[in-house]
């Protein structure tokens, strides 16, 4: 199932690229993120704590991000595990700039296998634009911040 939507922070494309880049702006943007941290050259581990429809659980996380053409576009790759299942998504971000703004338009496709796909697969999709929406919403205050030096 492909999903995709876009967003706009109001600040500008090099500030938004650079709170994508660092892994404790992530960690707090990312709903359900307890911990990140870095593994390695653009790849990091996490643990989550997921509500996915009517099945919850702490996943432990793997996310590469690749094909990096900054400040304009990159590809994410995660996995999670846990004991209810894995989820698998590939996605992509697109950074267009908008004078002192940044149009975020993102897509991605979550595969969802084990205990979790049988009981929230038909749910994905809503789940997927939801938590997303988190997630701008939470970049949106990071980018408020003041840039500290």
């Amino acid at each position: 199932m492909q999903v995709d939507g876009s967003n706009v922070i109001q600040a500008p494309r090099d500030r938004v690229w650079a709170l994508l880049q660092d892994p404790e702006v992530l960690a707090r943007c990312v709903p359900g993120v307890q911990e990140m941290l870095p593994d390695g050259p653009d790849s990091y581990t996490a643990i989550l704590n997921v509500a996915v429809g009517p099945v919850k659980g702490k996943f432990k996380a793997k996310v590469k991000i690749s094909n990096q053409v900054p400040p304009q576009s990159m590809t994410l790759q995660i996995e999670a595990k846990a004991p209810t299942g894995i989820v698998n998504a590939v996605g992509q971000l697109v950074l267009v700039e908008q004078g002192e703004s940044t149009l975020v338009q993102w897509s991605g496709e979550p595969k969802l296998m084990g205990m979790i796909a049988s009981l929230a697969g038909r749910l994905i999709g809503g789940i997927s634009k939801s938590q997303a929406d988190v997630f701008f919403s939470n970049l949106e205050k990071e980018a408020q911040n003041p840039v500290t030096a």
